[in-house]
């Protein structure tokens, strides 16, 4: 997934309620985050807890609308909220 440079507003538009575009933009945030920071050994779990979670939101995302059912769908976006609950906590 690349910037928005060259889209019309439509297609801005569209990106910035696309869930998947949404998820990758912040889990991609959170990478960069956490590789500027400087990690003391007591919060490496807590960091890689995080970056963990986050990358998962949108990797369930992919992973629920490829599913070959209602359920598989239904399954992997519910799994998608639960990393997005637990990266906000």
């Amino acid at each position: 997934m690349e910037t928005n440079e060259g889209q019309n507003d439509a297609g801005k538009q569209e990106t910035i309620f696309n869930i998947k575009h949404r998820a990758y933009n912040f889990s991609k945030n959170i990478v960069l985050y956490v590789g500027q920071v400087k990690i003391e050994k007591v919060y490496f779990s807590i960091y890689d807890q995080l970056v963990r979670s986050a990358t998962s939101i949108g990797a369930n995302l992919v992973e629920g609308s490829a599913g070959s059912s209602k359920n598989d769908f239904l399954k992997f976006y519910t799994i998608a909220l639960k990393s997005a609950n637990e990266t906000k906590y």
